[in-house]
Parts: structure tokens; C-alpha cells; sequence
């Protein structure tokens, strides 16, 4: 191993240990869903966002709010309705007579944690008020551009059992999220958990474990980890597999309307290096990539109609995926 690893290792190992501190740390508060915060932690490390679908009641907001908690940053929760307006997220400029000039009036969306609850409850227009904020990292208020706090994470959550009332969040606003994780019920025995923590009068304090800063200098050294070039074929090849199955020998015959875009790619080498940071290793292995592959790929693929007649899902195409492309 050279030199350079072992420097990469050693810084790893060193954020590794402070990370699964603040995992500890929420883990006080929130009961189960151990793989759902192990992926908002890899989202933060690797500056995406995250689309959570789930049923009401799982601790969604509870999740960030605490996340954010032991980072010392600032949180809002956006609740979205259908009369919500763009300016409710973003800002607006508010015109003062005494001076005779606008005053900008920011919004919610400038602090550090975004929750977008229930996210397409809201008109698109609503929602694409989101799009510059999540890709560009600033909003344009009227004219005016304004970078936002970073870190800046963004977690929308979605009900996958009641639709009415609900628009379909634009596949252009789906492909900037990061991550599309699926949370389900706590086990019996976490329910009898939840049941204590919540019905006794428990009160947990949360210890304050990292600062914004060095959340920052993580997300920086997070691009400095070393993904070998057999790496980067594989992520290739993987998402070349969602967009010509052929070539590959996957008999998806009408199953995919569209492939992933180019940023799959990019999300699952970042998210592939966020994985193996977790893991304290200054370097990424194929398992990183496979660990992380549904998440990142689930809903960038888009399937036709007899996909969904035969009730085939993102997740059946993605292990099919996993078994026929190379691992190197």
C-alpha cells in the first residue's frame, strides 16, 4: 500500500470515529431504522440530498431534526401544502416606506437542514422553488442571488399510501436527490422500545459532536478518497446497463422507458466514497458501490407500462444489474 493510502486511511479512520459518534449519539433518540440513518449520514458526507417515502408516524422529522442537533446547525421544517407559493421557501423583497427601498425577507430554505415534508402535496411550481437551492446551492430572490449556509441537506419526504391531493414530484426535481430510500415499520421488540421512550417521560440529551466547519472539511476530504479507475468502469458500466440492457445480456425487452442520467454516476462514486469513509478506509472497494447502488439508482430508472403491469420494480432491475456486470 503506498504512501499516499495510508495517509488517506489514517484521516478515514480519524473522521470514521467521530461520524459513528454522531450516529451513537442520535441513536439515543431514535429506535431501529439503523440502515435508514447510516444513508442520511452518507448523504451529508457526500453533500446530496435524500427523498424519503414512507408512512406516516416512522420518526422522519424527529431523524433530522436530531442529525442536526449534533452538529450545533440550524433546522427547519417546511410543511408542503397545496396553497403553499414559492416565495414561502425561498423569500421574498418587501418594500419599506420609511426608506423608500426593498428589503429582502429570506425564507426558510436558508439553514443549514431542510425537512420538505410531504413534498408533493405541493404544485410543481412549489416544487421546482426547491431546484436551484438543491443543485446550485443559492436562491435567486427577485433579481438578486443569495449562496446559501453549508452544509446544506435537503430530506423530502413522500406518502406512498394516500394520493389525493398529490402531484408528481418532475423527473428533472427526482434526479437531483441523491438518495430515494424506502423506510418501513420498526420490529416488534423496537415498538416495545418506542412504547417506553414515549409513554415513561424519557428525556435523552443530545451532545453537540460536531460543528458545521468540520462537517465541511468531511465533505471536502470525502472527494479526496481514492476510487481506482477499474472503479469508475464499474459504475459506468453499471449505469450504461439501465440505459442499453443488451449489451449486457439483460432481456429488459420494454421494461425501460429511460436509463439513469450521467448523475447516477456521480452519486454513486461519491456516495460509493462516503460508504467506504464510514468504514474508515481512505479508498473505494465494488462493495461500497453495491451497497449503495440501490439507493442511488432506484429512482432514475423509469420504467414503461408493461414493466408495471408485470409489476416489475427499479429494485428487481437493479439486482439483475448486480448479478450480470463485472465486478472488478
Amino acid at each position: 500500500m503506498n504512501q499516499d493510502i495510508k495517509k488517506l486511511n489514517a484521516k478515514a479512520e480519524q473522521y470514521a470515529k467521530e461520524l459513528q459518534h454522531i450516529l451513537d449519539e442520535v441513536k439515543k433518540v431514535i429506535v431501529g431504522q439503523d440502515e435508514i440513518l447510516e444513508r442520511l449520514l452518507i448523504s451529508l458526507i457526500a453533500d446530496g440530498h435524500i427523498l424519503l417515502e414512507g408512512v406516516p408516524g416512522l420518526a422522519k422529522t424527529l431523524m433530522i431534526k436530531t442529525l442536526s442537533d449534533t452538529i450545533n446547525a440550524k433546522f427547519h421544517r417546511i410543511q408542503f401544502t397545496p396553497d403553499l407559493l414559492p416565495a414561502d421557501i425561498t423569500g421574498t423583497k418587501i418594500y419599506d416606506y420609511k426608506n423608500q427601498s426593498f428589503s429582502t425577507k429570506k425564507g426558510p430554505i436558508f439553514t443549514n437542514f431542510i425537512l420538505a415534508d410531504e413534498i408533493n402535496r405541493a404544485p410543481p411550481k412549489v416544487q421546482s422553488a426547491l431546484l436551484e437551492a438543491m443543485q446550485e446551492r443559492q436562491v435567486t430572490i427577485q433579481g438578486d442571488t443569495f449562496p446559501l449556509e453549508r452544509p446544506f441537506l435537503v430530506m423530502a419526504t413522500q406518502n406512498p399510501i394516500e394520493t389525493e391531493g398529490t402531484y408528481k414530484l418532475p423527473e428533472a426535481q427526482v434526479d437531483r436527490f441523491m438518495f430515494k430510500l424506502l423506510i418501513t415499520y420498526p420490529t416488534k421488540e423496537e415498538e416495545k422500545i418506542i412504547i417506553q421512550r414515549n409513554t415513561q417521560g424519557h428525556e435523552y440529551k443530545i451532545s453537540k459532536i460536531l460543528n458545521p466547519e468540520e462537517i465541511n472539511a468531511i465533505q471536502k476530504f470525502n472527494q479526496q478518497i481514492y476510487a481506482d479507475e477499474k472503479i469508475e468502469e464499474y459504475v459506468a458500466s453499471m449505469v450504461d446497463a439501465t440505459r442499453h440492457p443488451k449489451k449486457y445480456g439483460l432481456e429488459f425487452d420494454g421494461h425501460i422507458d429511460f436509463g439513469a442520467s450521467p448523475r447516477a454516476s456521480i452519486w454513486l462514486i461519491l456516495a460509493g466514497k462516503a460508504h467506504a469513509l464510514l468504514n474508515s478506509r481512505g479508498y473505494v472497494l465494488p462493495e461500497d458501490i453495491q451497497a449503495i447502488a440501490y439507493e442511488v439508482l432506484r429512482h432514475r430508472i423509469i420504467l414503461s407500462y408493461e414493466a408495471e403491469a408485470e409489476e416489475l420494480t427499479t429494485d428487481d432491475i437493479i439486482k439483475k444489474i448486480l448479478e450480470k456486470v463485472k465486478v472488478p
